[in-house]
């Protein structure tokens, strides 16, 4: 230990320290200054950055023997406070820079060290900037966080005003398709935002920390758990083991169809007899510090029997590969697709034929925040666990029969979540911080470091594909064939529903009236399969977007005149057979074929021997919704003081719940005449909110904003009088309720065995457009600019729906260069995964919107989370194409899989 004094902030302080301990645990631990984020705890994401004696630093990997007495430290709490904010703060907030909000003191953190030196940047001295200090967002795109830079560079300049900046109301009061910040965005930009970690940091003393005991290995047989002297560990209250699980130790996937072979009940809390994946968890240690827990932990004792390792759907489909479930096949469940007549003597006679085989990989989610989560015994006696779930009534519909616990005496509460992508649809470690508390008696709080959250999450499910198409001989698609097979990992949960999503969307925009095609789910021992954005649509649509590229080329026709001759028009129907909700892919692809035929004739005038250019386009389409007639329930109540107040579990994971409810309700209240600031919102707790289902699927602006409209319709009747509506004193004098619920059913129905059916009331459509230059030595491909037009319906507020799509296309762009987790301990970091930062996403990305309403809608409308991530990755791989003649078929399209796919 030594002594520094260190200028906090402008404040002196006093400190005795660890020389090894991380200037970000010195802030968050001893300062309480936890608006410093730690992400990756690896200098990899600059979540943590602070000022240091002038210098951007990453705090995570800054140790404080390197830090100077006398040091001068600045974090987000010295730049500006709730009411008091920096140009910074504030231009985040009007350019909606803070979605989750996890990245955002550190981003603003690195921008401030640059206007202190370069209070004029260019936009490229910003990306470079960002690039160089490693600040990394996986929701924005980042286009909008240079946009708030160069407009708090005119505050810093006096050129602008902080009140010309600042978001107004306008004068008709409408918050409904406007540009409102989010409620929580000031938190998010000063830091007062508190997420999991900052939360455990103020659990009561009793706490105790926990470690997992991980396999190392993905498929053995366990013969023993030793724990004898990781129980003499300094520190350790318990060692905690599936012998100690009080229910009966699985995590249901819940089955969604009597075909499926498993029953469900395949994956362990604790893994008691077998190990099937890397890091499946095998024991918890109970510690007074989380540096003991981790020490215990690593002197459990598993003997082990290893076994053969299916690491993809083809081996573990193999004749000799044993069943990773006994008792269950690796192929545990099949969706048959049959659309109109028999497609063999339609592919016989056809005019043209084109076939491919596709793949798109194990995408790792990588948030910023990894999964971190508490649990306690609350003073009724019930069970409360609080984590970064997406899900809360469906988590605690999984997790209680293998807790032991009645639902009823289990409450989840969702924390401030540092995005999830979709990770967390599936529960994590709920189960996990479930059985230490119950087991211990004690709160618990577990984190994640970043190797385990890359480790044991879920991922994509990595799709095999292989698809024919018959056209005439004018362009006019006639039949399809399919085939697809879903590497799901070894637990069950969603699969077979994530293969239905082949059937529904492989085709999907295109009017295709004879179908025939197969799917399978695949048990294999590499990560657990669970939702990712646009879930099963980016692999799906993948294989027929290229394979139309591919249709167009062997026909002779230009890529858009044969997307255009086959899109959803009057008397189209989907794959599924149902007649979508709206035609506007039409409108759509007109107002792209200018921006198309302008990127054409630039990437002919700029492309070089060395540098080839192209362009690619591609039909993306989604339903927003569960399955079938998907319900929420949402509750408004009437205040003393004349606000309202919504309850709801609308669970937000950066896309901006808070918003979306806020901006529902306010419209649907317009009548009343509330501002927005009399409108309260108490979300994601269920033992005070109604069940509005999951946040995944798109589904919760449509299916939880009507049962929010139904909500408030219902008040307003009850709340009408002559000219106007009772206020508080009225209603209760009149003996009326006060609070109101809405229930709201989405009119949809299932899908066959044969795939057909209505599935989704709502669909959203998008048509991308990418040009990219292709290094001709190298392979190296770079996406130059972006165009999406989206029909999301109508826009409930335009910053967060701008925000989910340009955060979508930078995903989409990760997808098709990049990202991977194949390789467990090679990929297992951000830039081993090929994470994209700042500079391989184009700043030039355009958003344009068709807003067709939905009749079904709130307020017409649909949703858009899934959709600009459903294709942008086929539209990449479609300009490489065009550019240099490589067609990747498999991605990532690495730069050696460029250069070997190009004509020799």
């Amino acid at each position: 230990m030594f002594k520094r004094t260190l200028w906090i902030n402008g404040l002196e302080k006093r400190l005795v320290v660890d020389p090894e301990e991380t200037l970000a645990n010195v802030l968050r631990e001893q300062l309480h200054l936890t608006g410093t984020k730690v992400g990756c705890g690896q200098g990899q994401c600059g979540c943590c950055s602070v000022i240091m004696d002038g210098k951007v630093v990453r705090s995570c990997v800054t140790k404080m023997k390197k830090v100077a007495d006398g040091a001068a430290v600045t974090t987000i709490e010295g730049v500006g406070q709730p009411g008091r904010l920096h140009a910074l703060q504030l231009a985040w907030m009007v350019h909606g820079g803070a979605q989750c909000g996890f990245c955002t003191p550190g981003f603003i953190m690195a921008a401030k060290g640059l206007l202190d030196t370069t209070p004029s940047p260019s936009r490229d001295d910003v990306r470079d900037w960002f690039q160089k200090h490693r600040n990394a967002c996986r929701c924005t795109g980042y286009k909008q966080l240079v946009d708030a830079v160069m407009d708090a560079a005119k505050v810093v300049r006096g050129e602008m005003r902080m009140e010309d900046l600042a978001f107004k109301l306008p004068e008709d009061g409408h918050v409904w398709g406007g540009t409102m910040p989010r409620p929580s965005a000031e938190a998010k930009v000063t830091g007062t935002w508190d997420f999991g970690r900052d939360l455990g940091l103020s659990m009561p003393k009793e706490t105790l920390q926990l470690a997992l005991v991980q396999a190392e290995v993905s498929h053995a047989n366990i013969k023993s758990i030793d724990t004898s002297e990781a129980e003499k560990m300094p520190g350790v209250h318990a060692v905690l083991t599936h012998k100690d699980v009080k229910g009966k130790n699985r995590i249901t996937g819940l089955i969604t169809f009597p075909t499926n072979k498993g029953d469900g009940w395949d994956r362990p809390i604790l893994c008691d007899t077998k190990i099937h994946q890397f890091g499946d968890a095998i024991a918890i240690v109970c510690a007074d510090t989380e540096k003991n827990a981790r020490a215990a932990a690593k002197k459990v004792k598993v003997d082990l029997e290893e076994l053969p390792a299916y690491m993809s759907a083809p081996e573990a489909m193999a004749e000799d590969a044993i069943e990773i479930h006994p008792g269950t096949p690796n192929v545990y469940f099949e969706q048959k697709i049959a659309k109109g007549g028999d497609t063999k003597p339609i592919f016989d006679s056809a005019d043209v034929v084109a076939e491919g085989d596709y793949y798109v990989g194990r995408q790792p989610h990588m948030p910023m925040e990894p999964d971190v989560g508490f649990a306690y015994t609350n003073e009724n006696g019930k069970l409360v666990i609080q984590s970064k779930s997406i899900g809360l009534n469906l988590h605690l519909g999984m997790i209680a029969p293998g807790l032991g616990v009645e639902p009823e005496n289990v409450i989840m509460v969702q924390n401030p979540t540092g995005g999830t992508f979709g990770y967390k649809f599936s529960p994590t470690l709920e189960a996990l911080v479930g059985v230490a508390a119950l087991a211990t008696g004690r709160p618990v709080f577990l984190s994640y470091d970043y190797f385990q959250q890359m480790t044991y999450t879920g991922k994509r499910s990595p799709f095999f594909m292989n698809v024919r198409m018959a056209a005439d001989k004018d362009g006019k698609l006639k039949a399809m064939e399919t085939d697809w097979s879903v590497d799901h990992g070894p637990y069950s949960e969603f699969g077979d529903l994530l293969t239905l999503r082949g059937a529904q969307y492989i085709g999907a925009g295109y009017d295709i009236p004879n179908i025939r095609g197969m799917g399978r789910t695949v048990c294999t021992n590499h990560a657990w399969g669970s939702a990712f954005r646009g879930y099963g649509s980016p692999e799906a649509e993948f294989s027929s977007e290229v394979l139309m590229d591919e249709l167009a080329e062997k026909l002779g026709m230009d890529p858009f005149d044969l997307r255009y001759k086959n899109i959803y028009r009057e008397g189209s129907t989907t794959p599924t057979g149902q007649v979508p909700d709206v035609m506007s892919l039409e409108e759509m692809m007109d107002r792209i074929k200018p921006k198309y035929d302008e990127a054409k004739k630039r990437a002919k005038a700029n492309s070089t021997n060395g540098v080839k250019r192209g362009v690619g386009l591609a039909v993306g389409v989604y339903g927003a919704g569960l399955d079938g007639p998907d319900t929420a329930q949402v509750d408004v109540e009437l205040n003393p003081d004349g606000t309202v107040t919504a309850y709801t579990t609308w669970e937000d994971h950066g896309q901006g719940a808070d918003m979306g409810l806020l901006g529902t309700v306010h419209e649907a209240l317009r009548p009343m005449n509330l501002g927005p600031d009399k409108i309260n919102l108490v979300l994601n707790d269920t033992e005070k909110c109604p069940d509005g289902g999951p946040a995944g699927g798109s589904r919760s602006q449509a299916v939880v904003g009507r049962a929010a409209a139904v909500a408030c319709e219902n008040l307003l009747q009850a709340a009408r009088k002559n000219g106007g509506f009772m206020t508080y004193e009225e209603m209760q004098s009149a003996g009326k309720d006060l609070r109101y619920s809405g229930t709201w059913s989405a009119p949809a129905g299932n899908c066959d065995e044969n795939g057909q059916g209505d599935p989704f009331a709502f669909y959203m459509y998008a048509v991308f457009l990418s040009e990219v230059a292709v290094d001709t030595a190298t392979g190296k491909t770079d996406v130059e600019k972006m165009v999406l037009v989206a029909d999301p319906g109508k826009i409930n507020n335009r910053l967060v729906v701008d925000g989910q799509n340009y955060g979508g296309l930078a995903q989409g762009v990760g997808l098709a260069l990049s990202e991977d987790f194949e390789d467990i301990k090679k990929h297992s970091t951000l830039t081993g995964a090929g994470f994209p930062y700042i500079k391989q996403i184009p700043d030039d990305m355009e958003l344009l919107y068709v807003e067709t309403p939905r009749k079904d809608g709130p307020t017409g409308a649909s949703g858009v989370g899934e959709l600009p991530l459903t294709v942008p990755h086929a539209s990449i791989i479609n300009a490489i194409a065009d550019a240099c003649g490589a067609r990747v078929r498999e991605l990532p399209a690495r730069p050696e899989k460029v250069l070997a796919a190009m004509p020799k």
